[in-house]
């Protein structure tokens, strides 16, 4: 059967984005669906994902070095063909509606490509010039707009080869700003920026998704993606492992009970006589996993057996705490 023409593609050919996302076309803007990217030689990079980003949520993707966060994001913007499943970004399937799509979507992936021989405005410039539907009479205002978000106006005249890594990634981040974006696509956007520029990238991408942008954000950061993000989802070894709000994420692992006392020997005694698994002890302070029981009666049993408890705490379990919890593995850099 004969391939359907380019603008067949592009004029309202929805079905595969439909298919893959069945009543989601308004309340999500990227859905996928068993997306599977397997390259040459056999390595299977992604596995059969199913992903749903709600609109408006800053969604943040994670996982260990390997994982499938970049693949799948290189998939989601049509710069690879996946070999099994759909995708489908803003109601449209991917990568076949990729000229409808990509105009709406802003995306820093692996690094801005820039011109170094340019000022950081210049190549603002030249990325402004080349989007067909970029109006060139507000073309100087857009970019001056947009550098100065990023916090790089006074750089603005200085050359793309004498920037810091954190100022490339500004200016990255400023070219995807250069246009009003129903979707950002961030893949590690804080890489090299020191403490007060993560703050102010994370304050903007805030702003974003309060003016009415849905942020997708890869980061190999867990403190990033807990203090920024609404949802979340989790790979390892190319497989979803779970996907939700961070919130829930994190209230799904297991705390710790902490207990202080100058008789720790005692205490890790009647902690584990309690139930309490995965005692550990570092000097006064004993912590181990809470057991299924009242937390009363262990404070109680620690008491009858004359222990000195000076505090008694569950410290609510983090995003880390989860991720180890769900991948059996630390956290590496970004994959």
């Amino acid at each position: 059967m004969d391939e359907p023409s380019a603008a067949g593609r592009e004029a309202g050919d929805t079905g595969d984005a439909e298919r893959c996302a069945p009543g989601q076309a308004e309340t999500s803007v990227i859905v996928t669906r068993g997306l599977t990217k397997r390259y040459r030689g056999g390595q299977l990079a992604v596995d059969g994902l199913d992903l749903t980003v709600p609109a408006g949520s800053v969604f943040g993707f994670l996982g260990p070095n390997g994982s499938g966060k970049t693949t799948t994001i290189r998939m989601l913007m049509g710069l690879i063909e996946p070999t099994a499943g759909t995708a489908g970004v803003l109601g449209r399937p991917m990568p076949r509606a990729a000229r409808a799509v990509l105009p709406q979507v802003g995306a820093l992936i692996e690094g801005p490509a820039l011109y170094g021989f340019l000022s950081g405005r210049d190549n603002l410039l030249r990325y402004d010039a080349a989007d067909p539907t970029a109006d060139p009479r507000t073309r100087r205002v857009r970019v001056a707009a947009a550098l100065d978000r990023v916090g790089l106006t006074a750089a603005a005249g200085k050359k793309a080869k004498a920037y810091s890594l954190g100022m490339k990634q500004r200016l990255g981040l400023a070219a995807a700003l250069l246009q009003p974006r129903r979707l950002l696509v961030l893949d590690e956007p804080t890489n090299g920026l020191d403490p007060q520029g993560m703050r102010e990238i994370r304050t903007l991408i805030r702003e974003l998704a309060a003016d009415g942008t849905t942020v997708f954000l890869s980061s190999h950061l867990l403190d990033e993606i807990e203090q920024v993000c609404t949802h979340a989802a989790v790979m390892a070894r190319g497989r979803l492992v779970t996907q939700g709000a961070v919130a829930d994420l994190a209230a799904g692992a297991r705390g710790r009970l902490v207990v202080t006392t100058p008789d720790p020997a005692e205490a890790a005694r009647v902690l584990k006589e309690q139930g309490v698994g995965d005692v550990i002890a570092d000097g006064d302070r004993i912590s181990g996993e809470p057991p299924a029981r009242d937390l009363a009666e262990v404070n109680a049993a620690l008491v009858a057996a004359g222990v000195r408890v000076r505090g008694f705490t569950l410290v609510r379990a983090s995003l880390e705490d989860a991720f180890v919890a769900l991948t059996g593995e630390g956290f590496d850099v970004a994959g």
